[in-house]
């Protein structure tokens, strides 16, 4: 289970969606995911779904390594998808006891769980095909106007970079610990819920031990590249904007137009 999760992983490869802007990338993402929210009906999502599959397979991504990501979710989106099946009120379908289906429920259902598998599904593809790197100096550029208003533009794209990028090495870390606590015994399929978050104990406190030290460490290392924020710092790799980085800006606002339009008529 903690091998499927995705979000924070980057997945190496030299196609066209790799190759973008991060500020496009982190912008059209955005718009992608307001656009799911305002745009509520199954057609709308019909063009969504397409749109993402173009993306996936641009991106050279495996579908299965998109899709595996989705296990990490799956009891949140069961009880989100659940709790508006049988507890919205409307034009009863089917009902057993207490618990009932009805048709808004069921269309309420059906448009929550695909917005929510398109948001997980989005996100996961924004930095599986952005390096941690040119995520936080995107985020940074794409934020910069709030510079002006003595907001920490810099400290914030750094910090949000760095919590991304100790996503997967904590998931290996604590892979390790079960493995090695297994090995040693501990039991964390068997019993009921109680038994096994007591059998979590074991794994959290070294794993915590393990965050911390990193994080002492990577500020050490910091601190000895004499890093002191955003004062005075300049660019390797400055982010310039490209022939395709307009291309996809053309194409980011053909597919807003098109959702709005379907909007506007239905």
């Amino acid at each position: 289970m903690l091998r499927d999760i995705t979000v924070g992983q980057y997945y190496p490869s030299n196609s066209v969606i790799h190759q973008l802007d991060p500020r496009l990338k982190i912008l059209g993402t955005f718009l992608y995911i307001l656009m799911l929210f305002i745009c509520g009906d199954l057609i709308s999502y019909a063009i969504s779904a397409t749109f993402l599959a173009i993306l996936i397979f641009l991106a050279k991504i495996p579908l299965r390594y998109i899709f595996r990501g989705l296990r990490a979710i799956f009891f949140v989106l069961l009880l989100s998808v659940g709790l508006n099946l049988f507890f919205t009120e409307g034009r009863v379908i089917f009902r057993f006891y207490f618990l009932k289906i009805t048709y808004e429920g069921l269309m309420k259902t059906l448009i929550l769980g695909i917005r929510l598998v398109f948001i997980i599904i989005a996100s996961s593809l924004l930095t599986l095909t952005t390096t941690p790197t040119n995520l936080t100096d995107g985020l940074e550029r794409s934020l910069h106007f709030l510079h002006y208003i003595k907001v920490p533009v810099h400290d914030i794209a750094m910090m949000m970079s760095i919590a991304l990028r100790f996503i997967p090495i904590l998931m290996e870390e604590t892979n390790k610990i079960m493995k090695a606590q297994t090995a040693r015994g501990a039991d964390f399929e068997t019993g009921g819920i109680v038994r096994r978050v007591r059998a979590m104990i074991p794994i959290l406190v070294p794993l915590f031990i393990s965050a911390f030290r990193r994080a002492n460490d990577l500020a050490v290392a910091m601190d000895a590249r004499c890093y002191r924020g955003e004062a005075g710092r300049t660019k390797m790799r400055p982010l310039k904007y490209s022939g395709k980085d307009y291309g996809g800006y053309l194409v980011l606002i053909l597919f807003l137009g098109i959702l709005i339009m379907m909007k506007t008529m239905y």
